[in-house]
């Protein structure tokens, strides 16, 4: 049992209850207005800085929540241990439901984000888009202004409206369903004509459907406000899209790219001019030549830890040079971290009216499209002045209005002086005519991730904002056969703003498609979003199919559009698919709740995967992916894959027959930290969280559903246990004998006393022993000091219920250990006072090192707890006898409740004692510690996610899927993707092709497989490849030999029916829905070289 102090020293009481619990006033709401400016004609925009003025003063910077005059006791008044030390988080940020964007942006950026009001001019899709990345993402309030009305035109790329909402103002008809994705935004309207003035009331303005003339006045205005108000325009015509982005003379970029500062461990520096440092060699160093670094814990060469930021003369992989004169210093020793520092980035934009004629640089997205930009560039103005001209857009279809559109770009062309372009490319012009009244779903997705992005720039100062013009086309997606003008007629349908663009022929090609859906999480939801705008699967004959195995968490709610918080713990499928059916009801979808693998192809069989049209995965772990990709392949279907990571996205086109796989190309794997070091060398704070996690493991989930193991059936585990006779059966049951009988705890005092004392074994006895065995001067067997970079040499931790680190560790590992026996936890352990003297009470044993303990320093070794020995069978069977006579005193059915990690419940303390370990292990090192929110991300192994690249990927793709419905398109029209949006990056190229093999007057490539039907014998599959100048020497089916040329006993199966062969042979089974079995054939040509030949399916039925 564990040890307490004797009677008579304390009395611990706890009937008293907690009166002063700040978790339970954690979170103070904003005000939700939505029904309230719907109902209304008209509304005025408020200036919500003064609306929430209290909220706000609460919600940000604010930790104080009063209780109301209430008489507490001095005793009780002592505040709740809500996190680990430093990390005072005020009740503004709902870490619950931002967790995946904090990872991204930071405290820092939401709160100012929280505090900026955003004005969205014009409701088509774009706007639409843009409204709902921006609610997601939590500002403070966003206007939507719109003064038209909803039109049946609108429905093909807003998905906010309904047949029902047409001739209501699209202001109006938005504001509900945008104000159900975060009710802390306010979200209001405005109806009227805008005036200068009311912008004043913004921080950022975005307009999508705006002529320059009145843009130059709106901006012209903000440009010279002060403070500046940041002015976006943006537009979506057909397949091209513009932004132009002024964020004010003169605007500060805090964070350039969002990364973390790279850091260095130091190996060497030079008394030089510039001086050289060397780092250790285990990575590479991510500095670039101009990086300002600042130096901490250096020894001897002290004058740099002054703090002072030191400029990179020549960066290299693992040493620099500084602009520094180390002549004079002292001459270095050891040790020393070098980190990055950020430099702010003074951005001075130009107003419109000047950049319209002086662009300087465009962003530029596709090198293939090199001189694209300042042709868009052109084109843009052209429509301005044919709308101005004539009161509205050009006709689809109509060669008049094309020839004019041209005309007038012509006209400005002449004018341009130097800036005129040799080739205004009349095609192109053509098309950009044709298209320019339809906002396409894809196009307004992908523009609205991008915009949202820059407002979130524009009010937080966080990444490079877009300077100044982007022009984006993807004319590429349009049909490969020349369009009739017939074909652009309005049917007077809720598809018609898409058929003036692709045509009704390609309507009807994606109304009668049958597509897969992977996953029904953020990519998912806008997939489904997308898709049931565009009207995919929609026909008749169209059939989607979505699946996804998980539930919703609030978590899911910052990005995940479709679910509301009504919608948590129901699957994600169904949810996703009610949610698509009601922006587009003629949308044909089944929801499945199957995860897609090798367990479910009774499911998702040869005939599901047949009839498909396309597959399109929204899935978040490479495994999965690369299974899709394989069935994708197997059965000959286009996969369209995409991905996310924080503002970082990426799309990959599979298309059959025209390009490599996705498992064609691999990342390197992540390198993982040697097991020596994570136990007993940290030398950073992902050291310290993965040693936290798996101690976490270890101690609440592993070793009580062992305990609940042996205690269900003793014999059987024992059995085990001698069986397998080795160290790590004996420590397993060393662990569970611990649980029972020394560590045992049966009152809330135990677990205290076990959570102190695993304190000073973990941080003061542990390290105590270490610096022992090897001292600080110690060396190693080449005379090498022992605690060279990248080792830290440690200090044990004196336990202080003065410093609330301390104790928080103390009182997280205290109710979870409770939590595994099923004891109570009284409310007094979260009052400071009364768990530090509960701690007060505890026997904490002195410790003395002992000589000859073997610390494992191998880098290569995968076990670093204990070594085999020629005893373990005898301790063994002790510890099984001593288990045996714990057992017998136990009370019937008796069990332990094992806890496994939950990251994303704030109040189940999990991530408290993870943080506690972790930052206590910290200390030990002198490693930076982290508050609990990074704790998570790092422990928790957390997707860094926001809506906007989510948005901007599944645009993306969906450009694409046009392309892979129609058909017929080449290779160099099809598109992949890498964009960064911190940055803003883009590259976009084509795919690469297959590998091509050749034999004779053959070719094929990782798409072929071979079919051979009427169920043939072994001899017919021989002759079959014989008549092809192929000479099969094995066949094989799974892991099973059916034909080897070597072996003579198998000339006996040359007349058996090959799947007769796998069943009796390979013991396959083949279930009914089974048409075929695949064997792999190794063959040579007749000059004896091996030939790499397709899978081979064999029909049978």
């Amino acid at each position: 049992m564990l040890p307490r102090k004797r009677a008579g020293e304390g009395v611990v009481v706890v009937e008293e209850s907690d009166t002063n619990n700040s978790r339970g006033a954690s979170t103070v709401k904003k005000h939700r207005i939505g029904d309230a400016t719907a109902g209304t004609a008209e509304s005025t925009v408020k200036n919500s800085s003064d609306d929430n003025s209290n909220c706000n003063s609460n919600s940000v910077g604010n930790n104080n929540i009063h209780s109301g005059g209430n008489s507490v006791a001095k005793e009780e008044q002592e505040p709740a241990l809500t996190m680990s030390l430093g990390d005072s988080n005020p009740a503004d940020i709902d870490e619950d439901l931002h967790s995946r964007q904090l990872a991204v942006y930071g405290r820092d950026t939401m709160r100012r984000l929280f505090a900026s009001n955003v004005l969205v001019s014009g409701l088509q899709g774009l706007g639409a888009e843009i409204a709902k990345n921006l609610i997601l993402a939590g500002v403070k309030s966003v206007t939507l202004h719109d003064e038209g009305n909803v039109e049946l035109w609108d429905l093909s790329s807003n998905f906010i409206f309904s047949e029902s909402d047409v001739g209501k103002n699209r202001a109006l008809a938005s504001v509900q369903k945008l104000q159900e994705l975060n009710n802390a935004v306010v979200v209001q309207t405005l109806t009227t004509k805008l005036t200068k003035e009311q912008l004043s009331d913004f921080q950022a303005v975005v307009f999508t459907n705006i002529g320059l003339e009145i843009a130059i006045e709106f901006n012209d205005y903000c440009h010279n406000h002060q403070p500046p108000i940041a002015f976006i325009k943006s537009e979506v015509r057909g397949l091209f899209g513009s932004v132009f982005c002024d964020f004010g003379p003169e605007f500060t970029v805090f964070d350039v790219d969002g990364e973390e500062p790279h850091t260095g461990i130091i190996a060497s520096i030079s008394n030089d001019n510039p001086a050289l440092v060397s780092c250790v060699d285990d990575e590479r160093l991510e500095f670039q030549d101009g990086d300002y670094v600042v130096f901490s814990e250096v020894r001897g060469m002290t004058e740099l830890n002054d703090g002072k930021p030191r400029k990179i003369k020549t960066s290299r992989a693992y040493s620099f040079t500084l602009e520094e004169d180390t002549t004079n210093f002292g001459a270095y020793e050891r040790g020393g971290i070098v980190t990055q520092v950020k430099q702010p980035k003074v951005l001075k934009f130009k107003p419109l009216r000047e950049a319209l004629n002086d662009p300087g640089d465009f962003l530029l997205s596709d090198f293939s499209k090199f001189d694209r930009p300042p042709l868009l560039h052109l084109a843009f103005q052209a429509l301005d002045k044919f709308i101005s001209d004539l009161g509205r857009f050009p006709v689809a279809g109509s060669e008049e209005d094309a020839q004019k559109l041209v005309s007038i770009a012509g006209h400005i062309n002449e004018n341009l002086g130097d800036g005129k372009l040799e080739d205004i490319n009349p095609k192109l012009l053509r098309h950009f005519a044709f298209g320019a009244k339809a906002v396409l779903n894809p196009m307004a997705a992908m523009f609205g991730g991008l915009v949202g992005q820059e407002v979130v720039k524009a009010c937080s100062g966080k990444f490079h904002p877009l300077f100044q013009f982007f022009y984006f086309d993807s004319v590429e997606s349009l049909p490969t056969e020349p369009l009739d003008s017939s074909e652009f007629k309005p049917l007077n349908s809720r598809y018609d703003a898409q058929i003036s663009v692709f045509g009704s022929k390609l309507q009807k090609k994606l109304e009668d498609a049958k597509v897969f859906i992977v996953g029904s999480g953020a990519l998912g939801c806008e997939f489904l979003k997308n898709v049931a705008l565009m009207g995919v699967s929609c026909g008749n004959q169209g059939k989607l199919t979505i699946t996804d195995d998980d539930v919703i968490e609030k978590s899911n709610l910052s990005r995940q559009f479709l679910f509301r918080d009504w919608n948590i713990g129901q699957a994600k499928s169904t949810v996703a698919a009610s949610a698509a059916a009601s922006i587009n009801p003629r949308l044909n979808i089944e929801a499945l709740q199957n995860r897609v693998g090798p367990e479910t192809e009774n499911v998702f069989d040869d005939a599901f995967w047949e009839n498909l049209s396309v597959v399109i995965n929204a899935l978040d772990n490479v495994n999965a992916r690369l299974y899709v990709d394989q069935r994708c392949l197997y059965f000959q279907k286009p996969l369209l894959e995409s991905g996310t990571l924080g503002a970082k996205c990426n799309t990959q086109m599979v298309i059959t027959h025209l390009t490599e796989n996705y498992g064609a190309s691999r990342d390197p794997p992540e390198k993982q930290a040697p097991m020596c070091t994570v136990h007993s060398f940290p030398h950073n704070i992902d050291h310290c969280l993965t040693w936290a996690r798996s101690e976490f493991e270890g101690l609440l989930e592993k070793t009580p559903a062992e305990v609940n193991a042996f205690l269900s059936n003793p014999s059987e585990y024992t059995t085990s246990m001698r069986n397998a006779g080795d160290a790590q059966a004996r420590d397993t049951l060393d662990r569970v004998l611990e649980c029972l009988d020394r560590e045992k705890c049966e009152t809330f005092q135990d677990c205290i006393t076990w959570a102190r004392l695993k304190f000073e074994d973990y941080f003061s006895n542990r390290v105590k022993q270490l610096i022992y065995t090897f001292p600080e001067d110690a060396a190693t067997s080449t005379g090498v000091p022992f605690w060279s970079a990248p080792k830290r040499f440690p200090q044990p931790l004196q336990f202080s219920a003065a410093d609330l680190g301390h104790l928080h560790f103390v009182m997280a590992a205290s109710i979870l250990r409770a939590e595994t026996f099923g004891i109570p936890i009284p409310d007094w352990v979260r009052n400071p006072k009364k768990l530090a003297e509960a701690v007060d009470r505890v026997i904490v044993p002195e410790f003395q090192p002992k000589e000859g303990v073997k610390i494992e320093t191998d880098e290569k070794a995968t076990n670093v707890n204990s070594a085999a020995s020629v005893d373990d069978a005898l301790i063994i069977n002790d510890l099984i006898m001593r288990l045996e006579h714990c057992r017998s005193s136990l009370p019937p059915g008796y069990k332990m409740k094992p806890i496994q990690f939950e990251k994303d419940d704030d109040t189940n303390y999990h991530m408290d004692l993870i943080a506690g370990l972790a930052n206590m292990r910290a200390r030990n090192y002198s490693i930076p510690e982290v508050d609990k929110l990074k704790a998570k991300f790092i422990a928790g192994r957390i997707i860094p996610a926001i809506a906007t690249s989510t948005a901007m990927a599944t645009g993306l793709v969906c450009l694409e899927l046009y392309k892979v419905l129609d058909g017929g398109h080449k290779l160099e029209d099809y598109r992949n993707t890498f964009a960064n949006l911190a940055l803003p990056l883009f590259s976009i190229a084509e795919p690469v092709p297959p590998k091509v093999i050749k034999h004779r007057d053959m070719k094929w490539t990782v798409w072929d497989r071979w079919i051979v039907e009427d169920n043939p014998t072994l001899r017919e599959l021989l002759e079959w490849l014989k008549n092809k100048g192929l000479n099969a020497y094995s066949i094989s089916c799974g892991s099973c030999l059916l034909y080897n040329s070597m072996f003579p006993r198998h000339k006996d199966r040359m007349d058996k029916k090959l799947v007769d062969l796998a069943r009796d042979v390979a013991k396959v089974e083949l279930p009914a829905y089974r048409r075929h079995l695949d064997v792999v054939v190794a063959c040579e040509d007749d000059d004896d070289n091996d030939i790499d030949i397709p899978l081979v399916s064999i029909y049978f039925r």
